[in-house]
């Protein structure tokens, strides 16, 4: 039985776009994952667990415990070598803001913070790794332990590119003393941990502003028509059709349900073809929002 869906983040819009029916599947009726996602199964568990770590790690570190001691829990050959050639990269080990190494430009950090707008009748959300305000620059920092480093073709197109930065202009007032971002202002950085010198950087623009938030809104419109659709026809094939690109279903853990493989993906396409499922503990009235 179809769920009542509020909420839409860059995850779920993000899969509505790859295919209509695996949005369907994960984020209104639910299902469980009945494939697994990619071989070999043991070790793509290992290393997105110890990328969850390693995000838990970098945000100790930014609201000041020393490095000394998180490189003590860092205890895995990843773990270690991520956190080295984090704490080698000079711009992120001065983000520290208690062992005086913060940089003398930063004006405000913000680890793990969620904003939230409304989005036709939705609410979009989406959770920052850091939001990093300089002077007159905000910048958007997305911790990445990809295996291959995708190309920046690939990210600029990805709705988390757009959802983020389009999101900070619309929703991120508070962080500014209640000053609405510029989009020039705005430069979101996907940093790799295993290609520490080679960050992909996206600046942003007005015009890239008004493209994204009209894509965004036609997009919930879509799935709220969708949504109608499927409530009154009881059509599901109709209203959330399945993708005519069977490489999206390479690495899909409902592949089984569309009778499109049991078996699994390789990692290394499971990790670029799809971003983890973005989990939300959200208290709204710590969430800055547009008001229309």
């Amino acid at each position: 039985m179809p769920t009542s869906l509020t909420t839409l983040s860059q995850s779920s819009l993000q899969d509505y776009v790859d295919c209509p029916r695996r949005f369907q599947l994960r984020y209104v009726d639910r299902l469980s994952y009945p494939a697994i996602e990619s071989e070999p199964t043991l070790e793509n568990e290992k290393h997105q667990q110890e990328g969850e770590y390693f995000h838990r790690l970098v945000q100790q570190y930014l609201i000041g415990i020393p490095a000394e001691q998180i490189s003590k829990v860092a205890n895995t050959p990843n773990l270690q070598r991520w956190w080295d050639n984090f704490l080698a990269d000079p711009d992120l080990r001065g983000l520290n803001p208690h062992l005086g190494v913060l940089r003398e430009d930063l004006g405000g950090l913000y680890a793990e913070a969620t904003l939230s707008a409304p989005l036709g009748q939705f609410r979009l959300l989406a959770k920052y790794d850091l939001i990093a305000i300089e002077n007159d620059k905000v910048t958007i920092y997305d911790w990445k332990t990809y295996r291959k480093r995708p190309r920046n073709e690939f990210l600029a197109a990805r709705m988390q590119t757009r959802v983020y930065r389009a999101l900070l202009v619309h929703a991120g007032a508070h962080l500014n003393n209640n000053v609405p971002f510029e989009p020039e202002q705005i430069e979101m950085v996907y940093w790799f941990s295993d290609f520490p010198n080679d960050p992909a950087r996206f600046a942003y623009t007005s015009t890239q502003y008004k493209r994204d938030w009209d894509t965004l809104l036609k997009l919930s419109d879509e799935i709220k028509t969708a949504l109608r659709h499927s409530l009154q026809s009881q059509d599901n094939a109709s209203s959330y059709p399945l993708t005519d690109d069977r490489t999206k279903c390479m690495s899909c853990p409902y592949r089984s349900y569309c009778e499109r493989g049991v078996r699994a993906g390789n990692v290394d396409q499971a990790e670029a073809e799809m971003e983890a499922e973005e989990l939300f503990d959200v208290n709204f009235e710590q969430i800055g929002e547009i008001a229309f």
